[in-house]
């Protein structure tokens, strides 16, 4: 009789047995005295046996090869909790669910037990773990690099609506995913000076002696692949002191100056994204990104010299994708590592580094695009400095070769911003130092192409492609959305989950009524899961009969979730002045952090906030609006929010938004969208027909128009009646009765500037809006135009993207991985 390993076997009786070892040898408990944490501790533990055992097959598997790699460089990984993911990856969802069945336990209760993460903000760090996701089920060969942050980035609670800021502490009982490395270790230096000096071979070098030094540990978190044997990996960072103690200075009676070393050091890794509102944030943040680039180049090269005695071969090797300008710095650290520790010359270092680096750019918003002052890098990082201008020393010449006489253009696109503080541009550098830049929507690319990198692109052509974003749909459907997996499962069969494409034979079924009315009442059912969330954070009762009505992405003005309070506020006008009126019943639910020390946005959310107090608690409404929103939003809310959105706000103003994702999971989850021509609306609108997609606004090029024009906010004000009634009500403290001037910021700039084009497109949104409500009002054509949503999502899945870029950007082959003996 064969009886299976208790670390790798799937058996239900081998999964029982499994967790009961762990629960006694790891966590040292009986059943007698086990907590529910024991057993979820117990339960991450024994699926993280099975995965380890295809981690280390799979890097033997890569090294036997001698495989291109890719190394994926972020400030933020949004996971998102991983057991249920783990799970479903491994094959093992029923078995372990029969396991703890027959063992007295529920799933779902240990499922909720799991602290989620807090390593991203947005769809940044969650594009980032989706492409990890893709990597891995595309066997890949992948490596992600970023920070361990000890906080997150904060927790977000309301106190009076405000939003306040607290310590994430996710990692106060441990993380039982994770495998500490600290034989890995990388020490990573700060400030000194430099020196320079002829080598033996009357060579000219520099070396750098830092003023401090830190040790970066490594944490790895193993990426399994779906139902294949690949599992990548995910490393971290953690920030310690090269000394953790001073004795002497603590026995001469100075207790803080003796841990001082250690506080200071240990600072890079506790926050994602400091308030960089004061220099000493400014610092912080520059120090972040070094610190995780410098140990992640350090740990590449170990890698790649196993293999290999020379750098002839590291670009064939070696793939580093920089995710936006944070990793940007990588560029320069390659290049001393290359020139100061490894003995190469310039210009096989720069060759080197080029065909070793991809950028992409994220953001069309001209803040957004990282600069750091040149007294700063002087301060924290003189070798790198000086590099930097020995690059734009080559780079300018290559520019006036071309351009020769063109002064204006070489200011444009020198890496140095002159002025009174003279700065470093991390995009220009990120684009000089690598072989493509990417942007990640159709339109994004263009617009990088025309206007952010207008010269950059009319000098390297060549470099600049598109990949439009996707997310992976094992979570953002499979996973998160189980009973409409499971119907077109019993459809279509279950192809679709790795060929997302297979979802257009949905069509054949927009005419079955049996379909239609099962395809309404799950989303009925997932509609009534959030509302019983709902319920349970912000206390209140939500009429799922009435369209749900979704906006949840980080608050930022660009995004315009201004705009749509404006609209609730329309509405709620309407019926203050009929109270019989006959307006659609609907839950307007919002969701996001504001940055730290972004006054605007988190005025924003103050308003939505007074809007909702106000609003819900009108007996005039009666029920017919609600308004909502839902603090501390994460990866684990928005499993539970896109399955249930009737409507999805994706709003920003045209020419703003890079692509959005959020955008993707609504529409793969049966959400209708009603959005502006911007980021990857433009082709969701191509591929589900624009009969399916609710527009509205200017487009990005008459955005432009309209600013070079003149743009004049109070002209609105002053000719449309509504949106003068709705600004008034804000600015009378309508709103706000104990402080009535609260939202005049909010105001002053509405009609005074307007960055981002409220007052233009607000009368195009509210008709846009009427236009949803009558289609909603239609429940069979609504349905119709739902089922077609989902059909039509197969380009946006992040295999599709990964696909892209292993072909176009990183030439990397898959490399399938065998275990070698039966489990």
């Amino acid at each position: 009789m064969h009886v299976e390993n208790d670390r790798t076997g799937m058996a239900v009786n081998t999964l029982k047995r499994a967790l009961a070892d762990n629960l006694y040898c790891i966590q040292g408990k009986d059943e007698a005295f086990a907590t529910a944490y024991d057993y979820y501790m117990a339960l991450a533990y024994t699926v993280r046996d099975r995965l380890t055992t295809r981690r280390i097959k799979t890097a033997q598997t890569y090294f036997a090869r001698d495989a291109k790699v890719v190394y994926y460089l972020s400030a933020e990984f949004l996971i998102g909790r991983l057991l249920t993911n783990n799970l479903i990856n491994l094959g093992m969802y029923d078995a372990m669910k029969q396991a703890l069945q027959e063992s007295g336990l529920s799933l779902e209760d240990l499922i909720d037990r799991e602290e989620e993460p807090g390593l991203g903000n947005g769809g940044l760090g969650r594009l980032a773990a989706c492409f990890l996701d893709s990597l891995a089920t595309l066997e890949i060969p992948a490596v992600g690099y970023g920070i361990r942050y000890e906080f997150g980035i904060f927790h977000q609670v309301m106190a009076n609506g405000w939003q306040h800021e607290v310590p994430d502490t996710w990692l106060r009982f441990g993380n039982p995913w994770e495998i500490a490395r600290p034989d890995y270790m990388v020490e990573v230096g700060f400030g000194g000076h430099t020196e320079a000096y002829t080598d033996d071979h009357g060579h000219h070098r520099v070396r750098w002696f830092p003023r401090t030094t830190v040790f970066g540990t490594p944490y790895d978190t193993p990426v399994p692949g779906y139902r294949n044997n690949t599992v990548n990996t995910l490393r971290l960072w953690s920030a310690r002191a090269s000394e953790d103690f001073n004795f002497q200075v603590f026995d001469a009676g100075d207790y803080t100056q003796a841990v001082a070393a250690k506080t200071f050091s240990e600072n890079i890794s506790k926050v994602l994204y400091p308030n960089d509102n004061t220099p000493q944030g400014k610092e912080l943040r520059l120090q972040q990104q070094y610190f995780f680039v410098s140990c992640s180049l350090r740990d590449i090269i170990r890698l790649y010299l196993r293999n290999h005695q020379t750098f002839d071969a590291f670009p064939d090797k070696v793939a580093i994708q920089l995710n936006d300008t944070h990793p940007a710095i990588g560029v320069v650290e390659l290049m001393r590592i290359l020139l100061d520790e490894q003995g190469l010359d310039w210009h096989h270092a720069w060759d080197i580094t080029r065909r070793t680096f991809a950028y992409t750019n994220h953001t069309l918003l001209a803040e957004a695009l990282e600069k750091w002052s040149v007294h700063l890098f002087q301060k924290l990082l003189p070798r790198h400095l000086e590099l930097i201008y020995e690059i734009n020393y080559h780079f300018l010449d290559e520019v006036q070769a071309k351009y020769p006489g063109d002064h204006a253009r070489l200011a444009r696109m020198s890496l140095i911003e002159e002025g009174p503080e003279k700065k470093v541009r991390m995009a220009h550098l990120a684009c000089v130092g690598s072989h493509t830049v990417n942007g990640v929507a159709a339109l994004h690319t263009e617009l990088v192409k025309q206007e952010l990198m207008h010269d950059f692109y009319e000098m390297y052509p060549e470099k600049f492609q598109n990949k439009t974003n996707g997310v992976t749909p094992r979570r953002w459907l499979l996973m998160s959305n189980p009973s409409l997996a499971k119907l077109i499962t019993e459809k279509i069969g279950d192809r679709w989950i790795t060929h997302l494409d297979d979802l257009r034979k949905l069509e054949a079924f927009v005419d079955d009524p049996e379909f239609c009315d099962r395809w309404r009442q799950i989303k009925r059912d997932n509609k009534q899961r959030l509302a019983d969330q709902i319920l349970r954070i912000n206390n209140i009762e939500v009429d799922i009969n009435s369209l749900f009505d979704i906006q949840i992405k980080r608050i930022h003005e660009y995004k315009r979730q201004l705009l749509n309070v404006l609209h609730i506020i329309a509405l709620y006008n309407r019926i203050k002045a009929d109270p019989s009126r006959d307006i659609l019943p609907r839950t307007f639910i919002f969701g996001g952090k504001a940055a730290p020390g972004y006054f605007a946005a988190k005025m924003v959310i103050k308003l939505i906030n007074s809007v909702a107090d106000m609003v819900n608690n009108d007996v005039d409404v009666d029920g017919r609006l609600k308004v909502i929103f839902l603090p501390n939003y994460n990866v684990s809310m928005g499993e539970i929010a896109y399955p249930a959105a009737d409507l999805s706000e994706q709003i920003s103003t045209a020419g703003k938004e890079a692509s959005g994702t959020g955008n993707m999971k609504f529409s793969m989850n049966g959400a209708l969208t009603i959005g502006t021509l911007d980021g990857a609306n433009v082709e969701i609108r191509e591929e589900v027909g624009p009969e399916n997609f609710f527009l509205f606004g200017l487009t990005a090029q008459e955005v432009l128009d309209l600013k070079d024009k003149g743009y004049n906010p109070m002209h609105y004000y002053e000719t449309d009646e509504e949106l003068r009634q709705v600004i008034d009500a804000i600015r009378s403290g309508y709103f706000s009765p104990r402080d009535p001037h609260l939202f005049r910021s909010v105001v002053d700039s509405l009609l005074h500037k307007d960055e981002y084009m409220h007052m233009a497109d607000f009368q195009s949104y509210v008709q846009c809006q009427e236009r949803v409500s009558e289609a909603y009002r239609d429940q069979d054509h609504w349905t119709r135009m739902s089922i077609l949503n989902v059909a039509r999502m197969g380009k946006f899945s992040s295999d599709r993207t990964i696909q892209e870029y292993a072909r176009d950007i990183w030439g990397v082959q898959p490399v399938t991985v065998e275990l070698s003996a039966p489990l």
